[in-house]
């Protein structure tokens, strides 16, 4: 009997069984009378490096071989509770997929490099279990990313099987049609770039077919390399990956849930949710009216929230774009009957293409700037601003303790720093105000929030997160820089008019009836803070910025103070890039050369600078708590 003939593929952020072009090809070759391989090896690992693996291991007297999985610059954990739950969900789903079609997918916990190499030599050490002919991957943008892929390359090549590395197909213009030549011919401004991709609902390629058929899991598998164990279920993936983090984070103050308040991103991860968040958005006609809702901040559907999908692979942006072609075309019927159906592009559906072709731009972005995605001088190397570090500073520390547990004195902001905390997610609007507010109004080093948003953000995404931090605070691809500035008192009337939002997470605040007084509680006049019980409180005495704006007596939409906390800011851009189709994803460029003077490399030791200040310093600080 002929030995099986494996091929490898190796998932990462391609979480998906339709619209998957290595799955397409492979159950393509199960046509053909000569197959190149008998048997398929779907493989998932959680990488060492990324998610903190601890919670993993056989036993607790079993010590983890790598470091703990925190970032540089500030010691958070790279990957929390919230986007951990949604990666287990996403991973499972998955398998289920996979075993339906005739296969299955192996779970490891690891570095990616290692765990291919062990594999392979396990199978050459004993071939009558079968022989590894191939290992395939799909190409990705980070630092971190492209060192695995070299890293599974050099495993392959050593070994002397054959080594394959795919297009990243889940972005909205194909690789292949992407209108530059060389990552260097990438416009710095948006505009340009979409100018020459333009018209958008033209560019993406068609959609894959669902695969019919994929070949078997070989008969034997090797195990799991100790101290390491394969979980057996969804459930059991979650606690390990969850188990190691510190109850609250280690926030000495963290936010405590509201009453009746609700998360607006509760949604399960996998292709299968994904695909029924879609099918909602158009039956409900919330996909017409996106232009128009995009920048609310309470409830599901003001934005389309597939970002957390799309920024794993559980969904493509042409799949997306698939369903509003259907939808604009009345080619099927889900959505007849709703507003705009089978009468083309309108205005909702056209902003939805444009989200879509930012995160692209963001992720072409990375390609063409690499490390310098994660230096504080940004895509410009602009120097000039003299980021306040909390190694250096006192007061730092106790500023971006107050910012971490929503405490600042400023209600939009300290609303969406206690709902990301607690949900793991915060609206595009939110996003752009709290990036503008820690490194503008601050001063603080943007990247320390660029991090907090990778270790809470369900959708979390490694080009649209740091691109667009990089954004607001000026030493990215915004035209204007330094000079965009965003007020986040004015943006509260103008987005949260009644201070909805921000009493909904802002607990305190539910006794104020004035929206000057929730968006500034400070302004709340001495005699009254009694009666609601903030008399005293040091959020409210002592603001970290006291920003100056107030509503006209004209009742006008208010008047801009001089200085910078007046210039309202633009639509594009925010910290986290999303929360609607451009949000973020999972990774990061650890352990690259260069990322700044006396720093570690990223993934390099087990604690950051951060850790060590903000820990062992702010937090026992009075005025931190």
């Amino acid at each position: 009997m002929t030995a099986p003939r494996i091929l490898i593929y190796l998932l990462r952020r391609d979480l998906r069984f339709a619209d998957n072009p290595v799955l397409h090809d492979i159950s393509r070759s199960c046509e053909l009378s000569h197959q190149p391989y008998t048997h398929l090896l779907p493989l998932y690992i959680f990488a060492a490096p990324q998610v903190e693996v601890s919670g993993f291991l056989i036993s607790e007297s079993e010590r983890s071989p790598y470091p703990e999985a925190r970032s540089t610059t500030s010691g958070f954990w790279r990957c929390g509770p919230h986007r951990a739950k949604f990666l287990a969900e996403s991973v499972w789903d998955l398998r289920k997929s996979l075993e339906n079609a005739g296969s299955g997918l192996e779970i490891r916990t690891g570095l990616v490099g290692q765990i291919v190499k062990e594999l392979i030599d396990a199978y050459s050490e004993n071939t009558k279990h079968g022989e590894v002919v191939g290992v395939w991957m799909t190409s990705e943008e980070g630092v971190e990313e492209q060192r695995e892929e070299r890293d599974v390359r050099k495993a392959a090549s050593a070994a002397g099987k054959d080594f394959k590395l795919w297009i990243d197909e889940k972005y909205y213009v194909d690789d292949r049609d992407v209108p530059c030549k060389t990552p260097c011919d990438l416009p710095d401004v948006f505009t340009s770039y979409r100018k020459q991709v333009e018209p958008l609902r033209d560019a993406p390629r068609r959609t894959l077919p669902v695969p019919n058929k994929l070949p078997p899991l070989p008969g034997f598998v090797p195990g799991q390399i100790a101290p390491f164990k394969t979980p057996s279920s969804l459930e059991e993936t979650i606690i390990c990956l969850t188990k190691p983090l510190e109850k609250d984070l280690g926030l000495p103050n963290p936010p405590k849930w509201p009453l009746n308040a609700k998360s607006a991103h509760p949604f399960l991860g996998g292709e299968h949710a994904g695909h029924e968040r879609i099918k909602h958005l158009v039956e409900t006609g919330n996909m017409t009216t996106y232009k128009d809702t995009r920048n609310g901040m309470l409830g599901l559907d003001f934005s389309t929230k597939l970002s957390a999908w799309l920024a794993i692979g559980c969904v493509t942006a042409r799949q997306i774009h698939q369903c509003l072609l259907d939808f604009e075309d009345g080619h099927t019927d889900l959505g007849k009957g709703v507003q705009g159906y089978g009468k083309g592009e309108n205005r909702g559906t056209a902003a939805i293409r444009f989200e879509l072709l930012w995160r692209d731009y963001m992720r072409l972005c990375t390609r063409k700037f690499g490390h310098r995605l994660f230096r504080a001088e940004g895509f410009r190397n602009d120097n000039s601003t003299a980021w306040k570090h909390p190694d250096k500073d006192k007061d730092a520390q106790k500023k971006i303790m107050r910012f971490l547990e929503g405490t600042t004195g400023t209600g939009l902001i300290d609303a969406s720093q206690r709902e990301l905390f607690l949900t793991g997610y915060t609206s595009n609007r939110a996003r752009q105000n709290v990036a503008s507010f820690l490194a503008k109004h601050l001063g603080i080093d943007w990247r320390i929030g660029a991090e907090w948003y990778e270790c809470l953000l369900i959708d979390y995404d490694l080009s649209s997160n740091w691109g667009n931090w990089q954004y607001t605070a000026g030493v990215g691809n915004d035209p204007r820089g330094e000079a965009r500035v965003f007020n986040p008192v004015k943006q509260a009337f103008d987005y949260d008019p009644e201070g909805a939002y921000v009493k909904n997470w802002v607990e305190e605040l539910r006794g104020l009836d004035d929206p000057q007084y929730v968006f500034q509680a400070w302004r709340t006049p001495v005699e009254a803070r009694k009666d609601v019980k903030l008399e005293g409180v040091q959020w409210v005495e002592d603001p970290l910025k006291k920003i100056e704006f107030r509503i006209s007596n004209h009742g006008g939409r208010g008047r801009k103070a001089p200085g910078k906390g007046g210039k309202a800011g633009g639509s594009r851009g925010g910290g986290g890039g999303g929360g609607g189709t451009s949000g973020n994803r999972g990774g990061k460029g650890g352990g690259y050369n260069g990322q700044g003077k006396a720093e570690k490399t990223r993934g390099q030791g087990r604690m950051g600078t951060m850790d060590k200040a903000i820990w062992n310093g702010a937090a026992s600080a009075p005025d931190a708590q």
